[in-house]
């Protein structure tokens, strides 16, 4: 347990001393980018699907 303790607390130190966090400014920039493409993948990957979905219907429909 003394391990644990001890890891945890190196951590928060080293977070505190070693790492370079970016300004607010950044990190809003960063997650309108991060947000856009987010939006952006899921209507891709809705097109996609609706594609398949109708080429399959067409399909089935041709098949059946």
């Amino acid at each position: 347990m003394m391990k644990v303790t001890n890891y945890i607390s190196e951590a928060f130190e080293e977070l505190r001393t070693n790492v370079t966090w970016p300004e607010w400014a950044e990190v809003q920039r960063l997650t309108i980018v991060v947000a856009v493409f987010s939006v952006l993948c899921s209507l891709a990957t809705w097109g996609v699907d609706q594609g398949f979905t109708k080429l399959l219907s067409a399909f089935f429909s041709v098949v059946k």
